[in-house]
């Protein structure tokens, strides 16, 4: 059994090509299930899957008797109408302890663009729990996983490493106040009502601008996120028409195709007299059209763009890095000890497994034996000695046969293992 990973993020791959193959959290049991079945058709049904895949990256994580890395990769490429060589180029592939430690990593929050964030580890444990439901979670992936979560809870706890990061919100906000002088004075305009858009509003909010508004397709849950911040809310179809109304917008949402044009924001613009429009695109796919970037009014940020400014005071906790690293490690070893264990040919737990089932065995044979003496009348007390003989005269039989058999050179060596096994009290 091995455990292997193959993903893209924002290292390796740019934002268009990352967005090609971010699914939303209800798009993963299907695709689970797609992935499943091309590895069965490979004759390897036994085979476990998880996938993670947030804005930032889109993990493939497995388990079985073989790695299937070059078929996942063309299964992923098609997927995602790219060709395979296009999408290997910018893929990284990890097999035994280097994928375990990765996904320790990554839950832990060392592998984040923004250094020791938190919400990554929300977002695994939902790759969990949908990969659970899907049926494609087995017992080597789930402990896996359940180590990962287990490690990131004692890095957060024993180092400080989450201390002063800077999530996107936050950068976010950063670059709005560089921007205008005073953003008391501005309005703003959250599209989508997600837990990113919920955390960019809060951090607005605290700058207390003029207005708030959320645009969402479900008014439901728009009024709910508007109504914490003071704000109104507005549907989708309303956004061309308003859209000059707003200093800064602040989308994500799960669209697959902008929703945001450019025409529409040239129309804004122009309505507002090319004063500056604040724009950041935190959703994978956009949800604006890169070309908006190109008007001389309109400041359009991607999540990319946002790198520089979520590094900042990274130096700072190199300390709690190298820190986070050594429990990493310690979690490494026990996972891949365990692991081993399980290995079918130098592994321990199969050998146990087939012990039990052979003292099973013969004790259902010896109580057979047994109950057919008793039915017939036999004494109690001669069956039950019959039966205690019969169990012993079994596990003894191999010790002993072999320790007859051996020849001069090995009995010693023999005679001190059946000693070491069956005479514990002794010794």
């Amino acid at each position: 059994m091995t455990v292997w990973a193959l993903g893209i993020n924002h290292t390796t791959a740019p934002l268009d090509l990352r967005g090609r193959f971010a699914f939303a959290v209800e798009q993963l049991n299907p695709t689970l299930r797609a992935l499943q079945a091309s590895w069965t058709d490979r004759n390897a049904p036994q085979s476990e899957a998880a996938i993670l895949s947030t804005c930032n990256r889109t993990e493939i994580y497995g388990a079985g008797n073989q790695p299937h890395i070059e078929h996942t990769i063309a299964w992923l490429a098609q997927s995602g109408g790219v060709a395979a060589d296009v999408l290997r180029s910018h893929t990284y592939t990890l097999q035994g302890g280097l994928a375990a430690r990765h996904a320790f990593r990554v839950a832990s929050g060392l592998d984040s663009m923004v250094l020791g964030e938190p919400q990554i580890l929300g977002q695994m444990k939902d790759a969990v729990r949908v990969a659970d439901e899907a049926g494609a979670l087995g017992t080597t992936l789930n402990q896996l996983f359940q180590r990962s979560f287990a490690v990131a809870k004692e890095v957060r706890s024993s180092t400080e490493i989450g201390a002063h990061s800077i999530s996107m919100a936050a950068a976010a906000v950063r670059l709005a106040s560089q921007l205008f002088e005073d953003l008391g004075k501005i309005r703003v305009l959250f599209v989508g009502a997600g837990e990113m858009i919920e955390l960019a509003a809060t951090h607005f909010a605290a700058k207390s601008p003029k207005s708030i508004a959320i645009a969402n397709r479900t008014l439901e849950r728009g009024e709910k996120l508007a109504g914490r911040f003071g704000g109104e809310v507005m549907r989708l179809g309303d956004l061309p028409d308003r859209l000059h109304e707003f200093d800064a917008v602040v989308s994500c949402t799960a669209s697959t195709l902008p929703i945001i044009g450019l025409g529409a924001v040239e129309r804004a613009v122009k309505r507002r007299k090319h004063r500056p429009m604040f724009m950041v695109d935190l959703a994978v796919p956009r949800d604006i059209e890169p070309e908006v970037k190109s008007l001389e009014d309109v400041y359009l940020y991607t999540v990319d763009d946002l790198a520089h400014v979520v590094q900042s005071g990274k130096d700072n906790r190199q300390a709690a890095v190298a820190q986070a690293e050594v429990i990493i490690d310690a979690g490494v070893q026990s996972f891949m000890h365990w692991l081993d264990q399980r290995d079918p040919v130098h592994g321990t737990v199969p050998l146990i497994q087939q012990l039990n089932a052979q003292t099973d065995a013969w004790r259902e044979t010896e109580l057979a034996r047994a109950r057919k003496l008793l039915a017939r009348g036999d004494d109690v007390g001669a069956v039950l000695e019959a039966l205690s003989r019969g169990l012993t005269q079994k596990m003894l039989h191999g010790a002993l046969a072999e320790l007859h058999a051996a020849d001069n050179a090995s009995r010693e060596h023999t005679a001190q293992t059946i000693a070491r096994l069956f005479l514990r009290k002794d010794r």
